[in-house]
């Protein structure tokens, strides 16, 4: 949740990550059953960023989640979909393996993820959810294709994906999720 844009208008999607980080909190003990129940009803009835970033200020960035997602995979299919929790970094090591990462249904409890990918011989497809931003300058591209739509970099983007890292004989594509 971007924290530079506090008066900005919260949206459902906003709102439904927000309960959904207090609610692995509260599983895991970090708020009592009390705690848990203000701040649900607090982040059903807030209507800005910053009101949201308020609950969540005095818990860790994202609860119950890994810091690294490590992807190693020779062959076949890896595919991330449903509630999972996005850390901040996503190691991608793979050759001759398609990988999907599906972000309509994510919890998405940071502003910014780096996918730091080493593949050879395979493909990515992201599934990218309203308010998602790829960013693939920091690609380096031997042999590779990308079918990126969502190049327009804007400051108030839900999640900035950054892709760094080599692909050879490769291709990432993002994919509009279906309706």
């Amino acid at each position: 949740m971007p924290n530079d844009l506090p008066d900005m208008r919260a949206s459902h999607e906003d709102r439904d990550r927000v309960v959904e980080a207090l609610r692995v909190a509260g599983g895991d003990g970090r708020l009592s059953a009390e705690e848990l129940e203000t701040r649900v009803e607090s982040a059903l009835n807030a209507r800005t960023l910053g009101e949201l970033a308020a609950l969540t200020t005095d818990l860790p960035t994202a609860p119950g989640t890994k810091e690294v997602l490590v992807i190693r995979q020779g062959g076949g299919k890896y595919v991330q979909d449903g509630r999972w929790p996005v850390p901040s970094r996503i190691e991608l090591r793979t050759q001759l393996c398609r990988v999907t990462l599906d972000f309509t249904q994510a919890v998405i409890t940071s502003n910014v993820l780096r996918i730091d990918a080493d593949m050879v011989h395979g493909k990515l497809f992201i599934v990218s959810s309203p308010g998602m931003v790829i960013d693939t300058s920091g690609l380096n591209l031997t042999f590779s294709k990308l079918k990126i739509r969502s190049r327009d970099f804007a400051a108030d983007a839900r999640l900035h994906v950054e892709l760094a890292g080599t692909l050879l004989h490769a291709k990432v594509v993002e994919r509009r999720p279906r309706r």
